[in-house]
């Protein structure tokens, strides 16, 4: 059955409905809430706190944001090494997210400053090539959607 775009399927074909396809390298992460809106997320060996409301650790979209900033600087610095600018040196990104009247994210603003001296077609060079590398980017595209399988009575 499908509800929106959620996917209640049976685990025991788990390759049906979005469950992981042979051959294709995976990223993975458990995220347990016990009550509220506050989630621990497991990442490998670390641990991240996301909390919806904001109060506890960072919420939602400072969490996105802080990722997608996290993952356009080594977009820079190799954009900067294959645009023949070379090393960026220290880089510092201002990341600005624009919320509509609901709350959810409008529109993402980077300041970027860097040590390296650039004019405005070197730089314009590295932010393109930026663009194309960095995952993050890549993966807020519109029609990337979350499959999602509900097991319900799990615990």
């Amino acid at each position: 059955m499908v509800f929106s775009s959620v996917v209640v399927s049976d685990m025991s074909k788990p390759y049906e409905s979005g469950g992981r396809r042979p051959g294709r390298m995976t990223k993975e992460v458990t995220t347990i809430s016990e009550e509220g809106y506050t989630a621990e997320n497991q990442i490998r060996d670390f641990e991240v706190t996301i909390d919806a409301t904001g109060e506890e650790a960072p919420d939602t979209l400072e969490s996105l944001l802080a990722a997608y900033g996290s993952c356009y600087v080594p977009a820079l610095r190799v954009g900067g090494e294959q645009r023949d600018v070379g090393d960026l040196g220290r880089i510092e990104i201002d990341v600005t997210g624009d919320l509509n009247d609901d709350d959810k994210l409008a529109a993402v603003q980077f300041t970027v400053k860097t040590e390296a001296e650039m004019d405005d077609d070197e730089a314009e060079a590295v932010v393109e090539r930026a663009d194309e590398l960095c995952k993050v980017h890549d993966a807020l595209k519109t029609d990337l959607e979350a499959d999602v399988t509900v097991e319900s009575g799990a615990f």
